[in-house]
């Protein structure tokens, strides 16, 4: 697959070829929604578990007189309506830390790059270098491009400073190193946005 490269001046740069290996897969529905609900679910935190009844170092011992002793009829002082008793009814530790196959992820990851090539929506940028890092020179550059709504830019190695910068405050742009690319943030972007760099790291990732 051969894609136009593009820059912030509007004008077209090299042509690239792309691993269809990595952007020409035919996206299937079941294994995205696999990775992404996996994805979310690794995203969970459970709550800390409290102590119970059970779990309270507290004599078991029957503290009272079962009658003539003018209280109620408690067995010990790890009653949840004592203090220092245990919790009624508390929090419990759940496991939110489903598996997936690798192989699964790594297509999963292929596919949501092969979706936005195959819808048009992805953009291979020769640089991301904004001039003197200004927000409105950037805003200036995405109109003339027509990102669309919300895209996603992912760089090589390390984000362009000057791109970071301009890009702070706008939040129609997520920004993500190569390294952080997942299912997820491509799909739910209206444009995929790719440096040279990125693109060599995505298919040197599924190489290796």
């Amino acid at each position: 697959m051969k894609i136009q490269s593009k820059s912030f001046s509007g004008e077209n740069g090299a042509e690239i070829e792309l691993n269809d290996e990595v952007f020409g897969l035919e996206p299937r529905a079941d294994i995205l929604h696999r990775v992404i609900t996996w994805q979310l679910e690794k995203r969970r935190a459970t709550a800390r578990g409290t102590r119970e009844r059970a779990d309270v170092a507290r004599t078991g011992k029957k503290f009272g007189r079962q009658k003539g002793g003018g209280t109620a009829r408690h067995g010990d002082r790890r009653a949840p309506v004592f203090i220092g008793g245990g919790k009624a009814h508390g929090a419990r530790v759940r496991d939110f830390n489903p598996s997936l196959n690798k192989k699964v992820r790594a297509l999963g990851l292929k596919m949501a790059l092969s979706s936005h090539a195959k819808q048009g929506s992805l953009v291979v940028m020769d640089t991301l270098a904004v001039e003197g890092g200004k927000t409105k020179t950037l805003k200036g550059d995405l109109a003339r491009l027509g990102f669309g709504k919300r895209a996603l830019v992912i760089d090589g190695d390390l984000v362009d400073t000057s791109f970071a910068f301009a890009a702070g405050n706008l939040h129609e742009i997520d920004l993500l190193p190569a390294v952080g690319a997942n299912v997820y943030d491509i799909i739910k972007a209206d444009t995929l946005v790719l440096t040279r760099a990125a693109v060599e790291k995505l298919e040197a990732r599924f190489n290796g």
